[in-house]
This record gives structure tokens, C-alpha cells and sequence, in this order.
């Protein structure tokens, strides 16, 4: 290695440093979605995890009938939920599963109506371009500078408080903003980034920031005390009408390659935009939610706590793992008419994408009897494509009612080929089994949604009523191949030390499963003030959900012929539910006061039939929410907020009668009929206080859940290898987590207004499950210390770092010599230099550092840099030619690897390398009376 190669590596390690992690797919979340001033669950809500570290779609999901999800398979990592509900503001947590932290449970999930924009109030100050109006403060974008053709992203980056990372995530006041409006309207849906890093600056006259009450809030008047984070572009009078976009292409030497276009125009009353996007460089979408709303994701409908899965293979995603191509594109239409009275909103969305590569696990599974060590080999080809299309009428039927009605659908193909190699031997070396598997099949799916929404405000102030009505319908088919050989050996060897087989199972199976799911949920909502400071939320929600799953399998009995009915590996199952939900909400509001609390109480009849046996499942039981909200406002920028949701969790269906299945013949899940429902507490207390003129902010939040009666997992493995699982009642024991994190932020004016932040985080699991009859307690802790600097200079240059220690200690009670305690160290920087003659010079790195462990008995350590070249050309910059170097020390490797419980795992993947992209990007624009700049 070259001494410049040194200097290079010290250089670029001190400032551009980067945060990741790895985990193990092995963890699971739960909760459910309500809105809690209608007093009503939220079914078929999106459900998405994303990658803390680069926000990339990890699993996709959607609530059951009572807005109830589980989401499992999931890497041990830092996470990011995000859940979405037509009409609702997002709801975006951040989160971290570890070895000894593998479940979370988020409890109940409170969304919010999206809201109007807040009236100005009188202007109480004023200082450089900014002015505060009551809850909103306005920033005027005359006071900053920008570059030719810089986007929102770059001015906003420009405002004190407020930060923007790397993929476009917005921080400001120490909280993420998840909505952004262009003069009061969402812009292409919902997602951020599609204006931030669409729009241009120059267009913009004002933005505007403000916690923007729910939609509930600003319909009933009484406000529930959540608010969402929102930014407001207000337009120059002159921009409202015209049209732009970009054009961008790349390519490589190495056949990497990658293309973008995107289009806007609009006016007072109408707006069209569209992009289309084809890469292979890891690209999927502009931006990481619009992967989520794309769709990449799984497909189920839910009940009340039973998951019946229509479509029962994760959907493809691009995470890092093999090499991806994917295409891209949609459209967006809407308009205003009858004095804006009426609207309408169309989204069309199409894209595939098709993933290759190789992966290689190494499991250690440590018993109380001993050790088995597992080596499998996996080569992988994943193939999906999809169309959406959305629509959203509103109208106002007069000065005190409202209508709203969605449509969606959805038609999805998939198609996947999966092919393993495996074995397993003892501590010893001696083999326990080995086998090969080949995992196809094709898909075809779809799913329609549809909810109607009417609202009225009654006579008397803050009185209303309200009916909700949502449907859905699902449906999917698929015809899959599996051609699997198991060969188990005896542990007594031949004299020679070979291992000698003592069986060995083979299966060459057809696999035809099609699947339906039907749900109508409907919620009537009433609101009477009590005084002026009390009001009562009552709500009766009615709800019917029924579905069909019918899997076959056949034998194969002649070369290509698949005739023979296999019926221990075959089910038909029928479910019918019938649900009430009843509740009271009282709401107290006074001076900085705010105080919600209350519960809802459900009655489920659930009966689901097994044709293929002439069985029933009948079981009827009533599910508990209490809820206590609290919050004191001390001012305008200081809060102090206490919250308590507690919810009954009824097993799942797969946990009492679980479909069995032979894709995998080393695990095998067995039910449990006798399980009872679990409890869970959340309890939640947060602070936050910003000086918005000195750029300041202290922040600082705690959760803690504890589970009763907890459902958990209960493994036997045999001396071959093979487990079984089966889900228990947890008694005398109660499975607990805590995590806490609080950060300080300021602007230092005489360092040349230098951004510099702290922030402070930890987490701690309490976790029991049953290993070999015996109970296993796996208790994990973290605790970590992170930096942050950043600076922006316009037209000179911008630098951000963030980088920081942690230690995390892991240890499981059956193997404690086995701990996974040690120091990580983490940390991710970027900067960019404006030179003469319009060019330009970034950089962004990432580094990691993992300490060796009892568990792992090397030092794990690895430094991405990237780089980009660009020159501008013509009078307005609005052409760039760029070279753009990923990976340059060529150190981008797949690796993962983790300690959970009893089992660790490192996992090794195909993933994308260095490379050098040259690319050319034309910025066009006409908007009011601009001259269209010349072309390329």
C-alpha cells in the first residue's frame, strides 16, 4: 500500500466520515394504527421499514382490519418505520433491533389528519429574513443567497435550524418535517423530497415552517395536541405558471449506466408532473419514500391480531445485496373547478425492477448440549413489476360539510429463483445434515382500495359527525417449483471418520396457491363539547372481513408431470370476522394544557374454516386500549409531552394453526391453540425547546414497553439439526425495552456560523424465549456518542460531519461465555467546493469500525468514498457534465453479521463496487415571463 494511499485515507477518514450498521434478518415489529380523536382503527394502513443509514425500503406491509401489523424477518439494525393512511400525515420512527433487542412493539400509533394552513397572526419579530407569526416562522428567500438552477433543498439549506442530509431528509427544530406544500397543496402526493429536490429556488418568494394540526384538529376544533412538522413554499406571483424540469444521463465503461427525466407544469388551478427513472447503479426511485408508495412491498390483509397473508413471499427490494435493474415512472394530474371547490387528484406510477447475485451465511447455533455450525450458499435471481393507479375527489358539499372519496389499484407480476446449498456439523467437525434446494415461482397479483369520507360541523360550536367507509379487495395467484435433497447422518461415524448417512428426504413438488381477502370497515365518529375547555370524542366502528387461501401441491410422477395431490402440504382455508369497536376520547384543553385520554374496547368474533379437514376455529374476545395524552406547552418553542397506550396483542393465526409447509425441512413451526392474548405498556416522555434566532435546540425523549403474558418463541433442536418452533405464553417473566436519546444543536456566529451538534442515545432489551425446554434470557444494552458539524458558505462551499463511539454489550443466560460486548465506531461526512469557472468538487464518505468480540474474534472495519467532478456550461449553468467516482478505494463489501440470542450469523453478499459514471444533466425552465435558456 502506497504512502499516498495513506495520506489519502487519513484525509478523507477525518472529514468524511459515515454511519452504518449490520444486522441479521431475525427481528420482528408490531402495533397498530388508530386515529384517536375519531376514535377509530385505521385498516390497510402502509406499513413500511426503511434503512436508518441510506433510507431504503426494507419491508413493506399492510394493517389488518383494526389497523394491527406485524412485520418480521427484519435485519438487526438501525431502522426507520414509516406508516402512511390516505388523508393522514405520515408517521415516521426511528428504531434500532439488536441481538438482544430482536422485537419492538410500537403499541398503539396515533395518526393525524392532514390540516390546512395555519391563518397568520400578528408579526412579533422580525431579524434577517425571518419573521415569526405565532406558531409559524417565515424565512424570505431574497434574503439568501442561491446558485443558477439551485433546487428548495439548497435554500432551505440556508436556514437556521433546519438540516438536510444526504438523501434529502429534512430535520428542523430538532424533529423530521414530513410534509412539504406548495402554496398550501401537496405536490405530487405527499413525498417531501419531490419538491425539495424538483422545484427550483429562484421560483420561490417565502417558506414557511409550522407544526400543522391534523385535519380532525381543524374540523372539530379541538385540538389533540399532535402536530405534524411542515414547510410551506409560497411562489413568486410570476413563477405560478410554467413549465420545468431536467434531463440527466450516465454511463459507464463497466456497463453501469443511469437516466432520469422529470417534468413540471402547472398553474393556479392545475398541475402536471412526471418522471421516469432506469439505473443499475442501486437507483429505484427519486427518492426513498416513493419506493414505499411504488410499492415495493408485501402484500397481506390482516385481522384483528390473526394475519392471513395474501402473498406469502417477501416482495423484492433493492438493499444493498446482488445488482440491480430497475425502470421507473409516473405521472400526476390535478386540478381545482366550481371556485375550488371541487378537486381531483391522478397519480399513475409503473416500474420493474430484477436483482441477481450470490450470498453465503455462516451460522453458529449454540445449545445447552453443544454447537452446530451451518455453511449455506445461495445463488438468487428476483424479478417485479408494477402498476399504480390512484385517485382523490374532493368536493365541499356546503359551508358545514365535506366529502372525500379514494380509489386505488394495484396489478403486480413477480417471479423469483432461489437456488441453496447447505450443510451443518457439530463442534467437532462431524456433518449433522447437507442438502440443495431450488425455490421458483411466478406471480400474478392485485388489489383495489377504495374509502369514503364525510364530514359535517354541526349547529353548536365544535359539535360534529362523521362517516368513514373503507374497502378493499385482494387477490393473488401463484405457480412455484420446489426440488429440494436432505440427507441427515447418524452421529455414530465410519471407522475411517466419514460420516455415515442415515437418511435422506427428497421432494419434487408443483405449488399452486391462490389466495382472496374482502374488507369493509365502518367508522361513525361524534363530537360533543362539554364546556369550553372538555370535549368527549365518541366513535362505533363496524367491521367485516372475509378471505380465502387455498394451497396446493403435487407430486411429480413423470418428467414435467405434476399430478399427484400431496395432501399433508395442501390447505384450504376460509375466514369470516366480525368485529364491533366502541370508545370514549375526553379532551381537555386550557391554556398550555392539553390533555387526551380515554379507551376503546372491541369485540371480535373470528371463524375460520379448514375445508381440506371439515375443521373450525371459533374464538370470540374482546380487546382492551386504554390511552392518557399529556402535554404543557411552555411557550411557543418549549414542550413538555407525556403519553400511555396500552393494547391487548392476540396470537396470530400462523401461531395457532400455522399452514405447514416443506420449503424448508429444517424448520418446522408447529400451533398452539391454548395461546392467550399478551398486554402491552408504552410509556413516552419527550422535551423540546428551540430559540429560533440563535439557531439553538435541546431536545430529549424516553420510551419504555413492558409486555404481560407475553407470547414467545419455544425451540427444540435435534442432533441432526432440524428445529421446531412453537409460540408459548411466557409466565412469571415480563419482556421489557427502554430507549432514550437527546440532542443539542447551535449555531456559533463568530466561528462564521458554524452548526455544531451533540446527541446522546441508548437502548436496552430484556428478551426470553425457550431453547431445549430451557429458558433463555437474552439481555442487551447500547449506548452511543455522536458529533455533528456542518457549515454552508453559498457559492463556496458546504461541509458535514457526523461521527461518533458506541459499546454495546449482548449476552444470552444459557451461554454466557458467548457475549457479543464491544466498541463501534461510526461516521459519515460530505462537503462540496464551488470553484472558478463553474466547476465543482464533492465528496461523501462512510466509515465503520467493529470491534472484535467473544462472539467474533476479528476486527471489522471498512471506508466507502465517493467523489464527483462537475463542470456548468451556457449563461444560466443549466448544463453540467459530471464524473462521478463510487467507491474509490474499492472497498464496498457485503457483509452483515450479528449475535441474537443463541444464534450467530455473518452473511457475505455480491454487491456493487467501483465504478466511474459520466454523466450529462439540462436543466430547462419558462416559468411566468422567463425565457426558455438555450439548448445543449
Amino acid at each position: 500500500m502506497t504512502k499516498n494511499y495513506f495520506k489519502l485515507l487519513l484525509i478523507t477518514v477525518v472529514l468524511f466520515l459515515s454511519e452504518t450498521s449490520f444486522g441479521q434478518q431475525s427481528g420482528n415489529i408490531k402495533g397498530f394504527s388508530v386515529d384517536s380523536i375519531a376514535v377509530m382503527t385505521l385498516p390497510n394502513t402502509s406499513i413500511s421499514v426503511l434503512n436508518a443509514k441510506d433510507s431504503t425500503l426494507i419491508k413493506f406491509t399492510r394493517a389488518d382490519a383494526k389497523g394491527q401489523f406485524l412485520i418480521d424477518k427484519l435485519p438487526l439494525d438501525k431502522l426507520i418505520l414509516l406508516v402512511t393512511y390516505p388523508g393522514y400525515a405520515d408517521y415516521v420512527e426511528h428504531f434500532k433491533l439488536d441481538a438482544g433487542s430482536p422485537s419492538k412493539n410500537f403499541g398503539g400509533i396515533d395518526m393525524q389528519l392532514k390540516a390546512r394552513l395555519l391563518a397568520e397572526v400578528v408579526v412579533k419579530g422580525t431579524v434577517a429574513g425571518i419573521k415569526i407569526k405565532g406558531d409559524t416562522t417565515e424565512f424570505n428567500a431574497a434574503a439568501y443567497v442561491i446558485q443558477p438552477n439551485a433546487k428548495v433543498e439548497d435554500l432551505i439549506k440556508q436556514f437556521p435550524g433546519i438540516q438536510v442530509d444526504k438523501d434529502g431528509k429534512i430535520t428542523a427544530q430538532g424533529q423530521t418535517v414530513t410534509k412539504v406544500l406548495v402554496d398550501g397543496e401537496e405536490f405530487f402526493g405527499d413525498d417531501p423530497t419531490l419538491v425539495t429536490k424538483n422545484l427550483r429556488a429562484d421560483m420561490v418568494d417565502k417558506v414557511q415552517l409550522y407544526d400543522k394540526k391534523s385535519d380532525q384538529a381543524d374540523f372539530t376544533g379541538i385540538d389533540d395536541g399532535v402536530k405534524d412538522k411542515t414547510l410551506n413554499i409560497k411562489l413568486k406571483e410570476d413563477k405560478k405558471k410554467g413549465y420545468f424540469g431536467k434531463v440527466e444521463a450516465g454511463g459507464a465503461a463497466n456497463d453501469y449506466n443511469s437516466g432520469q427525466v422529470t417534468f413540471n407544469a402547472f398553474d393556479a388551478k392545475q398541475k402536471l408532473a412526471l418522471y421516469g427513472i432506469s439505473s443499475n447503479t442501486g437507483k429505484t426511485g427519486l427518492n426513498w419514500q416513493d419506493e414505499q408508495k411504488f410499492g415495493f412491498g408485501n402484500m397481506e390483509v390482516n385481522d384483528d391480531g390473526y394475519s392471513v397473508f395474501y402473498g406469502n413471499r417477501d416482495d423484492i427490494r433493492y438493499n444493498g445485496e446482488g445488482f440491480p435493474e430497475t425502470q421507473t415512472g409516473a405521472v400526476h394530474y390535478e386540478t381545482k373547478w366550481n371556485e375550488k371547490k371541487e378537486s381531483i387528484n391522478l397519480n399513475y406510477k409503473i416500474g420493474s425492477i430484477d436483482i441477481n447475485g450470490e450470498k453465503n451465511n455462516l451460522s453458529q447455533n449454540n445449545l445447552p448440549s453443544g454447537v452446530l455450525n451451518t455453511v449455506s450458499d445461495q445463488d438468487f435471481r428476483n424479478y417485479l413489476s408494477r402498476q399504480r393507479l390512484d385517485a382523490t375527489y374532493k368536493i365541499k358539499l356546503d359551508s358545514t360539510s365535506d366529502l372525500k372519496v379514494i380509489i386505488n389499484g394495484t396489478v403486480k407480476k413477480s417471479a423469483s429463483n432461489n437456488d441453496y446449498i447447505n450443510s451443518t456439523s457439530n463442534g467437532n467437525g462431524t456433518l449433522r445434515n447437507t442438502g440443495t434446494r431450488l425455490l421458483n415461482d411466478d406471480g400474478d397479483q392485485q388489489n383495489f382500495y377504495t374509502n369514503i369520507f364525510w364530514s359535517k360541523k354541526l349547529k353548536k360550536a365544535r359539535r360534529t359527525l362523521s362517516i368513514n367507509f373503507t374497502g378493499s379487495y385482494n387477490k393473488e395467484n401463484t405457480v412455484g417449483f420446489l426440488n429440494s435433497s436432505n440427507q441427515f447422518y447418524n452421529p455414530i461415524s465410519n471407522p475411517d471418520g466419514s460420516a455415515v448417512i442415515d437418511s435422506t428426504i427428497n421432494v419434487d413438488q408443483q405449488k399452486l396457491n391462490n389466495s382472496m381477502g374482502k374488507v369493509l370497515n365502518t367508522n361513525i365518529a361524534y363530537t360533543e363539547p362539554l364546556s369550553k375547555s372538555l370535549s368527549l370524542v365518541f366513535n362505533y366502528a363496524l367491521g367485516l372481513n372475509n378471505g380465502s387461501s387455498d394451497l396446493r401441491s403435487f407430486n411429480q410422477t413423470a418428467p414435467g408431470v405434476y399430478n399427484d395431490f400431496d395432501e399433508v402440504f395442501s390447505n384450504n382455508f376460509e375466514l369470516n370476522q366480525l368485529s364491533h369497536q366502541s370508545g370514549a376520547i375526553f379532551n381537555y384543553k386550557k391554556e398550555k394544557t392539553i390533555l387526551n385520554f380515554g379507551s376503546k374496547v372491541a369485540y371480535v368474533n373470528f371463524n375460520q374454516i379448514d375445508l381440506y379437514n371439515s375443521l373450525k376455529y371459533k374464538r370470540d374476545f374482546f380487546n382492551f386500549n386504554p390511552q392518557l395524552n399529556y402535554q404543557y406547552k411552555f411557550s411557543q418553542q418549549k414542550s413538555l409531552s407525556f403519553n400511555y397506550n396500552g393494547n391487548n396483542q392476540q396470537p396470530g393465526i400462523n401461531q395457532i394453526q400455522p399452514v405447514r409447509v416443506n420449503t424448508d425441512p429444517l424448520n418446522i413451526y408447529l400451533g398452539n391453540t391454548e395461546l392467550k392474548p399478551s398486554f402491552n405498556n408504552r410509556l413516552n416522555l419527550r422535551y423540546n425547546t428551540y430559540k429560533i434566532l440563535s439557531g439553538q435546540y435541546f431536545y430529549m425523549s424516553g420510551t419504555f414497553n413492558f409486555t404481560t403474558n407475553a407470547i414467545v418463541d419455544s425451540r427444540l433442536t435435534d442432533s441432526v439439526g432440524v428445529s421446531t418452533f412453537k409460540s408459548i405464553n411466557l409466565t412469571g417473566k415480563t419482556p421489557s425495552n427502554f430507549n432514550f436519546y437527546g440532542g443539542f444543536s447551535k449555531k456559533f456566529e463568530d466561528l462564521g456560523n458554524l452548526n455544531f451538534g451533540l446527541n446522546l442515545n441508548g437502548s436496552g432489551n430484556t428478551y426470553y424465549n425457550y431453547i431445549n425446554n430451557e429458558l433463555n434470557q437474552t439481555t442487551s444494552n447500547n449506548l452511543g456518542l455522536s458529533l455533528t458539524i456542518n457549515k454552508y458558505e453559498a457559492k463556496k462551499y458546504q461541509v458535514w460531519v457526523n461521527l461518533g463511539p458506541s459499546y454495546n454489550t449482548s449476552q444470552s443466560s444459557l451461554q454466557k461465555q458467548l457475549n457479543n460486548n464491544g466498541w463501534n465506531f461510526n461516521g459519515r461526512g460530505e462537503a462540496t467546493v464551488y470553484l472558478p469557472h463553474k466547476f465543482e468538487i464533492s465528496l461523501d464518505g462512510e466509515y465503520v469500525f467493529q470491534q472484535k468480540t467473544v462472539s467474533f474474534n476479528e476486527d471489522f472495519q471498512r471506508f466507502l468514498l465517493n467523489s464527483t467532478i462537475r463542470k456548468k456550461f451556457l449563461k444560466n449553468d443549466n448544463l453540467a457534465l459530471s464524473l462521478t467516482g463510487n467507491d474509490l478505494l474499492n472497498q464496498n463489501q457485503g457483509f452483515r453479521r450479528s449475535a441474537y440470542g443463541n444464534i450467530i450469523n455473518q452473511n457475505s453478499f455480491t454487491t456493487i463496487k467501483r465504478y466511474f459514471l459520466l454523466s450529462l444533466s439540462w436543466d430547462f425552465n419558462k416559468m411566468g415571463g422567463n425565457i426558455t435558456p438555450q439548448k445543449p
